[in-house]
């Protein structure tokens, strides 16, 4: 048996564990630089309040709503996640951290166990440790997972946030019940291909020949009609390192000066460097990009990449910085205003097994000076030390006028009990 774990409306949630007088009100949460709504509160759901909608625009609109507006809080959220799921990892030792709010979990040789109690069991343990709420759906498939743990969601009074499908029955009624796109893995192209076929449900979709599923859409789209069935056909994904590592940002004002790019770069460079050398990785390729604002259409437009081939794979702060940098000044053009830029870091091997060329190699002294940096970091500080080409009193510059402190991240932000 396979469940889902899904923690209700997330970053609201994190948010009103700090601070009870949110309980029961309307709550939304701002992407980056406060641009647009990305998570929402039941009760700022029901008011009407779209998701993606631009604060700019939705602003009146929540005041005349009482609707509270916040900042994107990661660093609060990522720790509230990490606490989650560490809980998860006592009740199985198979576990597979689907997203910052969700994860599977897979129950080997749990034949004996009433599961309706024991996904009572996760949801209170995580409400009680961390004061998220979750729903647990349970069922023979990960797909079928997903269709309970949306029940529990759905009827919430009636499941108690818990929803196990353990018999055809069961099965058979939660398919018929689900549109067939909310179906977990089913697209808005495949979509449009399924309702022409004549599904409007789950169910009209695990109908169809099976075999034709498999010649006329794809092998995916076969396994997870599979799933559907009650056949297992996914399996829990196992934890890879990253194939291609990416720091992009936007920036809280548009630039025109290489100089305020050249720094944005250069700490985007590092971070990924950083990112790397965690995973014990090197990297044979670095991809600057730059963006100009697409919403400022009276203004000229400029979107661009450059890719860099470096001679050795490598994950020095130095070297990748360098080449960004050096990268970045052949693609910048005078004149424009740019709002966004990122570097991408690919082609990835482990960082003490690659081919080693005969005639150029890294400055020896590059690996214990990263090591070092990256001790002093993670024992100060964050970003206690910083490479000359980056500012050193800059951070992310990111639009965050509506913040909530960092209770869990930032001794200085802790609740103090009076």
């Amino acid at each position: 048996m396979f469940a889902l774990v899904d923690c209700n409306n997330f970053y609201a949630s994190c948010e009103r564990v700090f601070n009870p007088n949110l309980q029961n009100k309307p709550v939304a949460i701002l992407s980056n630089n406060d641009g647009c709504v990305i998570s929402r509160s039941d009760e700022a759901k029901t008011i009407g309040l779209p998701m993606g909608a631009p604060i700019f625009k939705w602003e009146n609109y929540c005041k005349q709503h009482n609707i509270k507006v916040i900042s994107s809080n990661y660093p609060l959220y990522g720790d509230m996640s990490d606490r989650v799921m560490k809980i998860l990892a006592q009740f199985t030792p198979d576990v597979e951290i689907y997203s910052i709010d969700e994860a599977f979990l897979q129950f080997k040789g749990f034949e004996s166990y009433d599961l309706d109690d024991y996904g009572n069991q996760i949801r209170n343990r995580i409400l009680q440790w961390t004061g998220i709420p979750t729903c647990v759906g349970i069922a023979p498939t990960k797909a079928l997972s997903k269709v309970a743990n949306k029940i529990a969601r759905k009827f919430l009074k009636e499941t108690g946030g818990v929803y196990v499908i353990d018999s055809e029955e069961k099965r058979i009624k939660a398919l018929k019940w689900m549109p067939i796109e909310k179906v977990w893995g089913i697209g808005r192209g495949l979509q449009k291909k399924l309702k022409a076929a004549g599904c409007i449900k789950a169910y009209d979709f695990t109908q169809l020949d099976s075999e034709m599923v498999r010649k006329k859409y794809s092998i995916v789209v076969w396994r997870l009609q599979q799933d559907l069935l009650g056949k297992p056909t996914m399996e829990l994904d196992e934890e890879k390192d990253k194939k291609a590592i990416a720091t992009t940002r936007s920036f809280e004002y548009t630039y025109s000066d290489i100089e305020n790019i050249k720094e944005r770069i250069s700490t985007f460079a590092t971070h990924c460097a950083e990112k790397l050398r965690k995973q014990k990785s090197s990297c044979h390729m670095v991809i600057v990009l730059l963006r100009s604002n697409k919403h400022q259409h009276h203004l000229e437009q400029h979107r661009v990449s450059k890719t860099v081939i470096l001679p050795n794979p490598t994950n020095s702060s130095l070297t990748i910085s360098k080449c960004a940098i050096e990268a970045v000044k052949t693609i910048f053009k005078p004149g424009i205003e740019y709002k966004k830029a990122g570097v991408i870091l690919t082609g990835l091997v482990p960082e003490d097994n690659f081919q080693l060329d005969l005639f150029t190699k890294e400055d020896p002294k590059h690996k214990p000076l990263m090591n070092a940096i990256d001790l002093i970091n993670q024992k100060y500080k964050s970003n206690s030390v910083k490479l000359a080409s980056q500012d050193l009193q800059r951070t992310w510059k990111m639009r965050q006028e509506r913040l909530t402190p960092k209770y869990t991240t930032n001794i200085n932000d802790i609740i103090v009990v009076k």
